[in-house]
């Protein structure tokens, strides 16, 4: 048996008024995911667990039934791994947001999505006056980045900027949860109003302000966090050969750990601009030489987080005709290919951030007897075969024969 996971990040949402009291996933046209889920089992999954935040992270390892009280550090260190930045023992890894602050406020977490290129410069920048035996930073992909500090202490309060849109940035700064950990706190803090008088007239943001673009004008670090010890996913679950195909460092980065091949999409860009087709035509391909395929699409969570309810839905119809439809398709004469369908969390447009909500799912396993749900969405999957479950109850289910 053959393995894809087709995760529709943040697809998940609440009912909207101006729907009419639909979710983006009911008010979508998905007659393709809807064939499926027809010929599937369904149920309900909580990917986080109540003592934890509802970060990507955290879900996306829930998802892919790792432990994740065990082996969390943050998704700094995950990012770095996709980078082939290797975290050494006394050394911290965080992500660096290049961000957007308008008026005192944070306007949003991705300085308008950044092209990577013009990030890279501001980078560049930020290591050349910035940059020490102690503090290093890496490009990454748009605004996504990291930051590396040696003996930095771990044990801070940091706010993700995509979860507090609009809010003045000096209440957000980071806090010490311990006295141990105050001076690293007060010198990333003293990083970031750096970083604010050293972007604000680079001439990346002085041609972006010209273009009407908005500047990335600050870093914002945040999920700090040693190199994690996990297992790979062939001593976890005996897969001996896996893949991931994402735009998004971080997924790419749990795949280092898990043990599984990056594939790369040129196009892929983590929005709803990203080359869907392309995609599924990796996760197709690569599930020739390969057991398990984790095929990630970046672009619902970002529409969610943009409170964007008419992108949502594009991109959601997006994954319908121009991902699932092939893969059904592609997959028909391959023999047997189980298929399971989720996001690993909701991202609802209301509140623009991530929410620890069961989110639905669907499992296709061939010859399997399928439940009576023949819609997915959130409301629908409640009725379905496997339940509500919790963390890696969902793997197991899909790696076991019906």
């Amino acid at each position: 048996m053959k393995y894809l996971i087709i995760l529709g990040d943040g697809m998940a949402d609440e009912p909207i008024e101006q729907l009419g009291g639909k979710t983006p996933l009911m008010a979508a046209e998905t007659p393709n995911i809807d064939a499926l889920c027809a010929k599937a089992r369904t149920g309900q999954l909580s990917t986080v667990p109540d003592d934890m935040p509802p970060a990507s992270d955290v879900a996306n390892l829930g998802v892919l039934g790792y432990d994740v009280h065990d082996v969390y550090e943050g998704r700094g260190v995950l990012e770095a791994a996709s980078m082939g930045v290797e975290i050494a023992p006394g050394e911290m890894g965080m992500r660096c947001n290049i961000i957007c602050i308008e008026q005192e406020n944070i306007k949003n977490h991705s300085a308008g999505h950044i092209t990577s290129e013009e990030a890279a410069q501001l980078i560049d920048t930020l290591n050349q006056e910035l940059g020490s035996e102690t503090v290093r930073f890496y490009p990454g992909v748009s605004y996504r980045h990291l930051l590396v500090v040696k003996q930095g202490v771990k044990q801070l309060d940091c706010t993700p900027p995509h979860d507090v849109p609009g809010a003045l940035f000096r209440d957000k700064l980071i806090k010490a949860e311990t006295p141990q950990a105050q001076a690293t706190a007060d010198m990333l803090n003293d990083l970031i109003f750096r970083s604010q008088r050293i972007l604000q007239d680079h001439p990346i943001n002085q041609k972006r302000r010209a273009n009407g673009k908005d500047p990335g004008n600050s870093i914002w670090p945040w999920s700090p966090g040693y190199k994690p010890k996990m297992q790979t996913y062939n001593e976890l679950y005996g897969i001996r050969s896996g893949a991931v195909i994402s735009a998004v460092d971080l997924i790419q980065g749990i795949g280092v750990y898990a043990g599984f091949e990056n594939i790369k999409v040129q196009g892929a860009t983590g929005l709803y601009d990203t080359n869907y087709e392309g995609k599924a035509e990796a996760a197709v391909n690569a599930l020739k030489t390969h057991d398990f395929v984790y095929l990630h699409i970046e672009a619902s969570d970002e529409a969610g987080h943009e409170g964007d309810v008419d992108l949502k839905i594009k991109t959601i119809e997006y994954l319908d005709r121009r991902v699932v439809k092939y893969v059904m398709e592609a997959t028909a004469n391959m023999g047997d290919v189980a298929i399971a369908l989720l996001p690993d969390h909701p991202t609802p447009c209301a509140v623009r951030t991530h929410t620890k909500a069961p989110v639905p799912f669907l499992m296709y396993h061939p010859g399997a007897t399928p439940d009576a749900v023949t819609r997915y969405d959130e409301e629908s999957v409640k009725a379905g075969y496997y339940g509500l479950l919790h963390g890696k109850q969902f793997i197991e289910r899909l790696l076991q024969t019906p």
